[in-house]
């Protein structure tokens, strides 16, 4: 059979065998670069990703600790109904004595604000939510608080007559407001509504640091600005203009254990007392969240310790089946 194959065919098939085997070689050879670039790939998609992720995280925290220093972003215009000027001049942050994670309130200092809120701020505001028996064991002794207490007479009833009766106060009983009413309390104001302090420090923005720099923050209205008759000139409060005039001055309270009645120091005792009327639990509040920290971090050491060496060797145990031995007795 070979014999009968020409010349021309055993040069063709010389020349193609060659060329298979090479075709062979260099195809594997192509599939294995193309499995290696797979793979480089593969790899460099996870790490894109994570620099992705990397770089989002940064910036999120970059933009974050910017809005905490300094309220807004440069590149994003805020939006608003008035002027900027129009929400008055943005008040220095203090350093309050609570302010920390594991601070607690002044309870000296809450006592004097007490003095200063009876003696000054009483005379038009009202403390609704506050009752004497809140008073005690924060800044007075339960005998100082209803001997306060019974000094008002409040209104009760009714008794057996049916009738409406005065009677002294008692540690139940809640702080007794300036006016009868609302109306009483425009009436006697020219028209403005005192606010109720309760929540005053809770229902401005800045909270306490608002609230002090606007107590000291009375001064003449400057150059080319006009308050109407029976305003005052504030720049913390929205707009300049506020119809309450300055109350606190050098002298104007006696406290009890000798401290200086300065402007800013019965500022500031008021407004310590008044952040504690706003929160009266938040020294219970952080003692019970050092407990809980305690508590769950005990918890979490325990739950590492029972996972590593009580749980651990019994997950990652081999369990081995010998089967019984098939020979069988013989009787």
């Amino acid at each position: 059979m070979l014999s009968r194959l020409s010349a021309g065919a055993f040069k063709k098939a010389a020349s193609a065998g060659p060329s298979r085997s090479s075709t062979l070689f260099f195809g594997a050879r192509s599939a294995s670069v193309r499995f290696a670039s797979t793979k480089a790939s593969a790899e460099s998609f996870v790490a894109s990703r994570t620099a992705l992720v990397a770089a989002s995280a940064v910036a999120v925290g970059s933009i974050a600790w910017y809005t905490q220093l300094y309220g807004s972003l440069p590149f994003l215009s805020e939006v608003h109904a008035s002027h900027l000027s129009d929400e008055g001049l943005h008040p220095v942050a203090y350093p309050w004595s609570h302010k920390g994670v594991l601070d607690t309130f002044d309870h000296a200092s809450i006592r004097r604000g007490y003095q200063v809120y009876r003696e000054v701020c009483a005379a038009c505001h009202s403390l609704d939510r506050i009752a004497w028996r809140n008073l005690v064991g924060v800044s007075h002794t339960a005998d100082e608080a209803r001997a306060m207490a019974e000094e008002v007479e409040y209104t009760d009833g009714p008794n057996d007559q049916g009738e409406m009766f005065q009677r002294p106060g008692k540690l139940a009983d809640y702080l007794p407001g300036p006016y009868p009413n609302e109306e009483a309390a425009r009436a006697s104001n020219g028209g403005a509504m005192p606010p109720d302090l309760s929540l005053i420090i809770k229902a401005r923005h800045g909270g306490a640091d608002y609230l002090f720099s606007l107590l000291t923050g009375y001064i003449d209205p400057p150059a080319g600005v006009e308050i109407r008759e029976g305003m005052n000139y504030n720049p913390y409060f929205p707009g300049g203009a506020i119809s309450m005039p300055r109350v606190l001055f050098d002298g104007l309270v006696e406290y009890d254990d000798g401290t200086p009645a300065t402007t800013s120091q019965m500022a500031k005792d008021v407004t310590t007392f008044l952040s504690w009327a706003a929160e009266p639990e938040h020294d219970e509040r952080k003692k019970y969240g050092i407990k809980a920290v305690i508590i769950f971090s005990t918890l979490f050491v325990i739950s590492v310790y029972v996972k590593r060496f009580k749980w651990g060797p019994i997950k990652n145990r081999k369990l081995f089946y010998n089967p019984p031995s098939s020979t069988t007795k013989t009787h």
